[in-house]
């Protein structure tokens, strides 16, 4: 597990706090927990040590669909999840049985490295879709039609495009707030001084209303711009407060948590990590990438749970102390998204088919995860 060695206090701006650090050997085999702070990068391996100052939680993990192939989203319709496949363009509903059946084939989804088939929002018995076509990102809406057991999607309309793609550096993940605003994440796409370039929606967080127009209350007026300074962001989520997260991929230094405010500007790419200064909003809590690449993230009793892909881990960040973490499920590979389902408990998608894991029997998984059970 990696923490920072610092990390600021919620909303400030370069004002940060000195912590330590207690390190203790990962067991590769087994369910990982900890919680503390991390070391600095460091020539050797020994800073793939996790440190750890609390007990393991008790966890409970169950199956609900297995074979699912580079899964990457999950949305609930009236209780019937929803997943997208990357690279096939399919969503998938889940049956009650933990089968699933192919609801649609997104159209013109050109899947190549990272991009394809990718976030996933559902509201209004509608389901909107970012993926990646030929002229970059998009987001279209579906009408869901049908009932569980036999859903279909109607005809797309298309609500934003123009997001630039790549192979790499993609964003994809949308939701939507509090506010009843669809927020999308969009990476910088391999230009990484275009996240720092308000003419431009790469390397952000976007602000849009249901129907793709720009609200009128945007920090920036007449722009979809919510946040900047992104390299390629995976993960947003809401507390009860309304205070928004997002989880964000760093380069060769620092992965991020940060706290996403309006018109914030995140530094990236003249900063990665802590920075230290007045003119970039510096994380809550930052993680080497090896040991991290946060994805999807979500709001769960009290803390933020962050599906972790090269770190193969759930972290668990909890609201009352953003500069702590504890670990879970260590032992399911490449973590892509975990989100809250609707019977109450998080569940979680495995990412060991997208091309850099190592895929075990029946992978991909879609596993229900209950942190307190015996």
């Amino acid at each position: 597990m990696r923490t920072p060695n610092f990390w600021p206090r919620a909303g400030s701006r370069g004002r940060v706090v000195p912590a330590t650090a207690l390190l203790l050997a990962l067991s590769l085999s087994a369910l990982i927990v900890g919680c503390g702070t991390a070391a600095e990068p460091s020539a050797d391996r020994s800073d793939e040590s996790a440190p750890a100052d609390s007990a393991a939680s008790p966890v409970g993990v169950e199956v609900i669909a297995e074979g699912l192939d580079a899964p990457w989203s999950v949305a609930f319709h009236n209780g019937t999840a929803l997943i997208s496949e990357r690279d096939t363009a399919r969503i998938l509903e889940l049956g009650l049985d933990g089968g699933t059946s192919t609801v649609a084939t997104i159209d013109g989804v050109s899947a190549v490295g990272e991009a394809g088939l990718l976030g996933l929002a559902a509201r209004d018995a509608r389901l909107y879709v970012y993926s990646t076509a030929t002229g970059g990102n998009r987001i279209q809406r579906y009408p869901i039609e049908g009932a569980p057991g036999g859903l279909r999607l109607g005809e797309p309309t298309l609500v934003f495009d123009g997001i630039p793609a790549a192979n790499y550096h993609d964003g994809g993940r949308i939701a939507f707030g509090p506010d009843g605003m669809l927020y999308v994440t969009t990476g910088d796409a391999g230009n990484p001084g275009s996240a720092q370039e308000l003419g431009s929606v790469s390397g952000k967080i976007l602000r849009l209303t249901p129907d793709g127009e720009v609200p009128q209350d945007n920090p920036f007026p007449g722009s979809p711009v919510y946040s900047l300074g992104h390299r390629n962001p995976q993960g947003i989520a809401w507390d009860d407060d309304g205070t928004m997260y997002a989880a964000e991929f760093g380069q060769n230094t620092w992965d991020e948590l940060n706290i996403i405010e309006a018109g914030g500007n995140y530094g990236w790419p003249e900063v990665e990590g802590l920075g230290g200064g007045d003119r970039y909003i510096d994380p809550v809590q930052q993680w080497q990438p090896r040991h991290a690449s946060p994805s999807g993230i979500a709001v769960y009793d009290g803390s933020v749970w962050i599906a972790n892909l090269r770190g193969e881990r759930l972290l668990q960040v909890p609201l009352s102390d953003l500069g702590s973490s504890t670990e879970h499920l260590g032992d399911r590979g490449r973590l892509r998204d975990v989100v809250v389902g609707h019977d109450g408990t998080l569940w979680v998608l495995t990412n060991n088919t997208d091309g850099r894991g190592d895929p075990q029997p029946g992978d991909d998984h879609l596993l229900r995860f209950t942190p307190d059970s015996d």
